[in-house]
């Protein structure tokens, strides 16, 4: 069982910003940047290429809330999302970074003031 799906299980806690049927969100635990985050399918589903269609869709849906999400509680001003497949894959199970972006540096916070911040 890889970490994902023990995050989703419960075995392992988890900054969770979002949860639904189909995927959970949770905060990277080593950001490259505040609010950088991570939507995975709750289904093992290996990569890109092992997805049906519907979960794919939901997944962008989903992206698109978290930046109006990150816009909104940490004032973001761009988005990239990294995905890989295959060899490049660090843990076998989809999962889609969001990583914003902001006009000025921003000092790397604690990951639990930045869920604070999300939240609230």
């Amino acid at each position: 069982m890889d970490i994902f799906c023990k995050i989703i299980n419960g075995e392992i806690p988890s900054f969770t910003v979002y949860e639904d049927d189909v995927v959970k969100v949770f905060l990277d635990v080593n950001p490259d940047v505040n609010g950088h985050m991570l939507i995975v399918p709750k289904k093992h589903i290996l990569d890109i290429y092992d997805m049906d269609n519907d979960t794919l869709l939901h997944i962008f849906k989903i992206t698109k809330e978290m930046d109006k999400l990150l816009k909104e509680k940490l004032h973001t001003e761009g988005l990239t999302l990294v995905q890989n497949n295959g060899l490049l894959q660090e843990v076998k199970h989809f999962h889609l970074h969001l990583k914003p972006h902001y006009s000025e540096k921003e000092e790397l916070l604690p990951v639990e003031d930045v869920y604070k911040k999300l939240t609230k």
